[in-house]
């Protein structure tokens, strides 16, 4: 069995929305409850510590777990939340099972057990500023003909008629989440169900994907021609209509908080037409992503791509905008688990593995290459090359080297513990070093 998820835009009357908009409140309520809760109880422990009080006479800790949570809540929720019937269960049990998992990743981020970036402590949620959302895993959850069922909701119509596993039952739907995005509520059903053994159009072929910003994707095959992929540029193409519907908005009387003032009929209007073509860049950018990546895992059977630092890329104030664009970090999670489904594997390049200053004839690597230097040309061969492409070749060597399904990136921050039978691609301390740079690295099982 297999876990996947499909996600609807939905056509809510008045009433229903309301009703979305309201279990997810519920969920927020919930969660804001138990963190103060929480909050509560640590800061009483510390002042209790502060006056030397012993650690079994100060108050008693309570449980993070999902389960201690909602019995709690349970007994206090007339006083809290008077209005909690007019809600469906799973809303207040969803906001808790958040607020459980929020603070099991700080203490797992505080003491080393979880890896990636240092965890925060849990913030109270904002109603103008936490996405709405809630996750719905009992009760009546289906799919009709153009509607989805949810509880407490009822029917719920959609913009297109759903996938017919979810109608016929051949998949069945572990849980459903309520989500307003971009201006509008979706719906995203996650079901169980037998995926068939999927094999890609050219098992024994091997890609190197290099991404940029001239170009969004350069596509090369060890020995034949690179296919270049442009950059659309969405948001580039539409700055100047962001730009006059946001100085629009400027001039508008709209809402103050500080003041209590209310935003005029014209501010909503011209927001909402400022918001209209933020959303379509959006989608814009999600379609372009998702036809490159699905026509690569369907084609490939194994595709190399560069473990790129976005985070120290983005703070390049001059490329930031153009970085941020093109989605580098949302390839590489579509090709990931897109790749696994068709068949396929994927290889991380080592992030400090020089694809664009070696050379992909002879493997002398440069010294130096300038970012405005977009024609590789080799000192030793004598090759010369677009250098996007140049690189792409490069990442294609690499995949003969590899026999997991994703290797390690360079810093090791993928995972905690590499799995056992996987590869890491990496330089060898003894490599031969050639006239005027090192070899191509080589692939080191471990």
């Amino acid at each position: 069995m297999t876990l996947r998820a499909y996600k609807y835009a939905l056509k809510p009357t008045r009433r229903q929305a309301r009703y979305l908009d309201g279990h997810c409140g519920a969920a927020r309520k919930a969660f804001n409850w138990g963190l103060g809760r929480v909050k509560a109880v640590m800061d009483q422990r510390a002042a209790e510590a502060t006056y030397g009080i012993a650690a079994e006479l100060m108050t008693p800790a309570i449980s993070w777990t999902m389960y201690s949570f909602r019995k709690e809540w349970n007994q206090v929720k007339d006083a809290v939340a008077p209005w909690w019937a007019e809600y469906s269960k799973e809303a207040y049990a969803c906001g808790l099972t958040q607020l459980a998992a929020a603070l099991k990743n700080w203490g797992a981020s505080r003491t080393g057990r979880r890896a990636g970036r240092v965890m925060g402590f849990p913030r109270f949620k904002s109603k103008r500023k936490a996405v709405k959302s809630c996750r719905f895993t009992t009760g009546p959850l289906g799919c009709e003909d153009r509607y989805a069922v949810l509880p407490r909701i009822g029917r719920v119509r959609l913009h297109e008629r759903p996938a017919s596993e979810l109608i016929d039952g051949t998949a069945r739907i572990v849980a459903a989440t309520i989500r307003w995005e971009r201006g509008r509520w979706f719906v995203s059903f996650t079901v169980e169900q037998d995926a068939p053994a999927q094999t890609p159009n050219r098992p024994d072929a091997v890609v190197g994907v290099d991404l940029g910003i001239k170009s969004l994707a350069v596509l090369a095959e060890p020995l034949g021609e690179p296919h270049t992929l442009p950059n659309p540029r969405h948001l580039e193409g539409s700055l100047r209509k962001l730009g006059k519907t946001s100085r629009r908005v400027s001039r508008r009387v709209g809402p103050d908080r500080r003041t209590g003032r209310v935003a005029s009929n014209r501010w909503k209007r011209a927001n909402a037409q400022r918001n209209k073509v933020d959303h379509r860049i959006a989608y814009q950018r999600a379609d372009t992503l998702h036809k490159l990546t699905t026509a690569v895992a369907r084609e490939y059977g194994t595709v190399v791509l560069e473990d790129l630092n976005v985070a120290g890329m983005l703070k390049n104030r001059r490329l930031a905008r153009r970085i941020g664009d093109a989605a580098f970090g949302e390839i590489r999670r579509q090709l990931t688990y897109k790749t696994e489904w068709n068949g396929g594997r994927l290889v991380m390049a080592d992030r400090w593995f020089p694809s664009s200053k070696t050379c992909s004839g002879c493997g002398v690597v440069k010294a130096k290459l300038l970012l405005s230097e977009r024609e590789y040309v080799c000192d030793s061969c004598g090759l010369c090359m677009d250098r996007d492409e140049n690189a792409a070749r490069n990442l294609a060597v690499l995949a003969v080297a590899a026999s997991g399904a994703e290797t390690l990136n360079g810093r090791g921050a993928d995972q905690k513990t590499r799995p056992a039978g996987q590869v890491a691609v990496k330089r060898l301390p003894g490599n031969p070093v050639r006239k005027t740079g090192t070899a191509l690295p080589e692939a080191v099982s471990v």
